[in-house]
């Protein structure tokens, strides 16, 4: 094994993986970002990544329940009530169902996974399933396409106001949200992983957990591009 990276090298791998393989740069997501989706791939893409979305929470309750570090936990728990809500916040998981209904679609229809192509399903579950198998510090480190994440959303949230407005704009709710919310949970989760991932093969892990990760996102995209087409 190689000897251990600095800080500096280490988030420079880490950052390289989202340079060539974040999801941003899939077909479905070119054409969403150029406004060339017909309505029903838009609701398609919102239908399957609900399945995406509420997974969050149970990947980040695996993490915790893996960790036996207090200070990390009291730190990781906040990305189970941002996705769930409390009684004070709604939360993730509801603005996403807003953003359903803003595409017309019901909340029923959302829930109950009927729209849900088995690829996408099976997908999600293998990111679960990941945090649940491996050492924390590992787990965490897959979470950090948060790293690439805002960029995304401010063009995500531009793209639908600009070429969607047939959706609702109360809807945007999740992706306004996100916009900073991504950039807390990425900076977080990068001092974990260079704090935590402190031998040089929890670093190659955090690396390939990472590129895994990517991997999910763009095999979610694959199944849906599969399924509904990108063409207006």
């Amino acid at each position: 094994m190689s000897d251990r990276w600095n800080d500096e090298t280490f988030t420079a791998r880490l950052r390289e993986i989202g340079g060539r393989a974040y999801h941003d740069k899939h077909p479905f997501h070119v054409a969403m970002n150029e406004g060339r989706l017909a309505p029903e791939a838009i609701r398609g893409w919102v239908a399957n990544r609900f399945s995406y979305q509420r997974a969050i929470p149970q990947k980040d309750a695996a993490i915790m329940a893996n960790c036996p570090v207090r200070e990390v936990r009291r730190l990781w728990i906040h990305r189970i009530t941002d996705h769930d809500g409390t009684e004070d916040s709604a939360g993730g998981i509801e603005a996403w169902l807003r953003l359903g209904e803003a595409c017309g679609l019901t909340r029923e229809e959302l829930l109950d996974g009927r729209h849900i192509v088995p690829a996408v399903q099976f997908a999600v579950d293998a990111y679960v399933n990941f945090a649940r198998m491996q050492p924390w510090p590992v787990a965490v480190a897959s979470s950090l396409t948060e790293l690439f994440a805002p960029d995304l959303m401010a063009t995500r949230l531009a793209a639908f106001e600009r070429y969607y407005t047939w959706v609702q704009p109360w809807g945007f709710d999740y992706f306004k949200a996100r916009l900073t919310q991504a950039r807390r949970d990425s900076n977080e989760a990068l001092r974990l992983t260079l704090t935590h991932c402190d031998t040089p093969e929890l670093q190659q892990a955090a690396v390939r957990a990472l590129s895994f990760k990517c991997d999910v996102l763009w095999s979610i995209l694959d199944a849906i591009h599969l399924k509904y087409g990108h063409a207006s």
